[in-house]
């Protein structure tokens, strides 16, 4: 394996570092060709989304980079890099188009790690009329093609393996709380409100450090990161699904269990590659959910975020579909055997 560049990316283009990164960045550029025959062949479009918005998404802890629009006649709006196409694509449904994808470039502030970077290339994809679980197999194949295009069936990362070629596990919220951190989640959760105190002492129950101040979210977030998360995607891929409907972001309720939403995760080596939704289509709902996001990021960060009317006037002529969100470069990382987001970035942002 090529050595590993500084982790300080204003040397990127250093020759000997560039050298040592070149061969992840053809391996992405390889993957990137593959990706999009594969879905030209299954008559999606690509599209293009502009990256400056009037919202740039309503979730409590994205941070995003704001902005100034001027005008030709002089006045100013404010306008903000977007942090997912999201909007956009759905806009574009409710114009008409079936299938479509987008290679975006998107933008998150705060966020830097071996698997984070200020921006990055998400790759989006949505069928109109169709259900979340035609993207479960959307998944499985494409992760066949990235094997294909690697070279080996295997990918390895964080001391784990996975086989990109075995059909992916399907495991729901509850069942990876009970196998994995004993705990009943579901005796938490109703269709309208979540049981803080039961799941704050079930979690000290399994040995997890929670806060007196955790909220049922914030606790949730915790045995998922510190008993569910690492043990997704070894050995081989795992589509984590039904997520609680507190949790449910942008999707829809699951007909016959309005306790838990159509979201799924894919997961690779411990590594959270995609997030994926049966989309809701209910402009009230969702404009409910957005008021009280923001209502929670002013009171955890002091700031809130415009909500997009025209995104929501666009829901009303938006039809049934489902839709989601891979992370391009942490595909690449894991195809190519890169350890770091930074290897496989052709120019990596200043810190």
């Amino acid at each position: 394996m090529p050595a590993l560049p500084s982790v300080d990316a204003s040397l990127w283009w250093s020759p000997d570092v560039y050298a040592d990164r070149r061969p992840f960045l053809l391996a992405r550029q390889r993957l990137q060709a593959a990706l999009r025959g594969f879905f030209a062949a299954r008559d999606f479009v690509e599209v293009e989304t502009p990256i400056l918005q009037v919202s740039p998404g309503n979730e409590i802890h994205l941070k995003a980079f704001a902005t100034e629009l001027e005008r030709p006649d002089g006045t100013r709006a404010p306008r903000y890099l977007h942090t997912s196409p999201e909007f956009t694509a759905k806009k574009l449904l409710a114009a008409g188009e079936p299938r479509l994808f987008t290679f975006a470039r998107v933008f998150r502030n705060g966020e830097r790690t071996a698997l984070h970077h200020p921006e990055f290339t998400m790759l989006e994809w949505y069928r109109a009329g169709e259900s979340y679980e035609a993207l479960m197999a959307d998944c499985a194949a494409l992760l066949a093609l990235t094997a294909e295009v690697a070279g080996a069936p295997m990918v390895r990362f964080g001391g784990v393996s996975c086989d990109l070629t075995v059909a992916p596990e399907r495991v729901t919220v509850a069942e990876a709380f009970t196998r994995h951190a004993g705990i009943d989640l579901m005796a938490t959760v109703s269709a309208t409100d979540t049981d803080r105190d039961g799941l704050w002492h079930a979690a000290r129950a399994a040995g997890i450090r929670v806060a007196q101040d955790d909220g049922w979210a914030d606790v949730f977030t915790r045995i998922m990161v510190e008993k569910v998360e690492p043990v997704l995607g070894v050995g081989r891929p795992t589509i984590l699904c039904e997520y609680p409907i507190s949790e449910a972001a942008l999707a829809r309720p699951k007909p016959g269990d309005p306790r838990v939403a159509e979201r799924f995760e894919l997961y690779v080596c411990a590594v959270e590659l995609a997030n994926a939704f049966g989309e809701l289509t209910d402009a009230a709902e969702q404009r409910r959910r957005f008021e009280g996001w923001m209502d929670e990021k002013q009171r955890l960060y002091g700031e809130r975020y415009p909500i997009d009317e025209e995104f929501l006037a666009a829901l009303a002529h938006m039809p049934e579909a489902a839709g989601i969100a891979l992370g391009f470069d942490r595909l690449a990382m894991l195809a190519s055997g890169a350890r770091r987001i930074e290897e496989v970035l052709w120019a990596p942002v200043a810190p």
